[in-house]
């Protein structure tokens, strides 16, 4: 099983497809066939093209009670994502689709094409109270796919003419597109966006997010959406620990710089199938700081690669969790960021009317 770790593909951030949780039967690839393809020149590890399966979903909105959490709705057009994250949490999701939360999760995506029929239908709802949603919890909502569908756009669309509250988080540059929407809705107080800035290094950032926007177009986003008003935090997220760690104060100052008006951070989460892909992303990519990456990590985590327990998850334990936040702080205060919450207003908002039988009496 070691070999094909030493051999990651080109624009994608997984090394392997992992066999999910669910899975009965798992495969592994034999070492003499490795050996005797790369003896006859053989293609170890060929291009793996996107594929996009459109669906009909039963509903939009997604509830969660996690007190750590500053949202209870989230909304996600997009199942998988092609960004490629090596560390993005949300890659286990794909467990409960029968797909590898490896290679799967950023080559064959799900598209929720009725998105925004479907949220004009709960927005609608008798019973519904607005409160603000996430757009892009889980996979990023303006993935490279959305240039194309424009899934998130027609959500946007939607969330305008109700005013509904909304966080924009995302890495990608293609949130300039919607600035017709977002800006307007910015001034009434209805939406801010949250931009990941990961590293400054474009070697590291091909590395973690192969299909991202680079960080130095992402700091110019940070900056045309600062200039057309709208409210930008910027996610050092996550901190991993001698990989993009020693970076999170330059980070923070030219996020500050371009126009940031908050920050918020998390160090490296390791759920379900999470930790293999990033072992074997370091082992490819980082071998020989890999034990030394993984034993601090596991110091935030009571010698365990993760805890999910809501009060520590985000942030770990011990005395690295310690000296983290000590910097964070101590850097936000330097450069007058605020912490990464904004006051949305929810007492805008009116719900739409969906085209029926009935006609309205006014």
């Amino acid at each position: 099983m070691a070999a094909p770790l030493l051999f990651a593909r080109k624009g994608r951030g997984a090394v392997s497809n992992v066999a999910h949780r669910f899975e009965s039967v798992e495969r592994s690839v034999d070492g003499d066939a490795l050996d005797a393809s790369l003896a006859d020149g053989g293609l170890l590890c060929p291009p793996l093209f996107t594929e996009v399966r459109h669906e009909q979903a039963g509903s939009l909105l997604t509830y969660n009670d996690s007190p750590d959490l500053p949202f209870d709705r989230s909304i996600n057009p997009y199942r998988g994502c092609e960004h490629g994250c090596i560390y993005c949490y949300a890659r286990p999701t794909h467990s409960y689709l029968g797909l590898s939360p490896g290679l799967d999760f950023e080559t064959r995506l799900v598209a929720k094409v009725n998105a925004a029929e479907m949220l004009r239908r709960e927005l609608a709802a008798p019973n519904y109270r607005a409160a603000v949603a996430n757009l892009g919890s889980a996979t990023d909502a303006y993935q490279p796919i959305e240039r194309e569908l424009r899934i998130t756009r027609a959500v946007l669309e939607v969330l305008n003419e109700t005013r509904h509250p909304v966080v924009i988080v995302t890495k990608s540059s293609l949130i300039e597109r919607d600035l017709d929407l977002i800006s307007p809705m910015a001034q009434q107080g209805l939406t801010a966006a949250f931009i990941s800035v990961t590293t400054l290094d474009h070697d590291l950032s091909r590395l973690l997010e192969p299909r991202a926007a680079s960080p130095l177009r992402r700091l110019r986003t940070i900056e045309t959406l600062a200039r057309a008003g709208v409210p930008v935090c910027v996610n050092v997220a996550p901190i991993i620990p001698f990989v993009n760690e020693p970076e999170m104060e330059r980070i923070l100052e030219r996020a500050a710089a371009a126009g940031a008006r908050a920050a918020f951070y998390t160090v490296l989460r390791l759920p379900w199938e999470v930790a293999p892909l990033f072992r074997q992303w370091l082992q490819a990519h980082f071998p020989q700081r890999a034990a030394r990456v993984m034993n601090r990590v596991r110091d935030m985590r009571h010698g365990r690669d993760y805890e999910s327990d809501f009060a520590s998850r985000m942030k770990g334990n011990g005395v690295w969790a310690d000296l983290t936040r000590q910097r964070f702080e101590k850097a936000c205060a330097r450069l007058g960021l605020g912490r990464g919450r904004f006051e949305l207003r929810d007492d805008y908002f009116r719900p739409p009317r969906v085209a029926g039988p009935q006609l309205d009496l006014f």
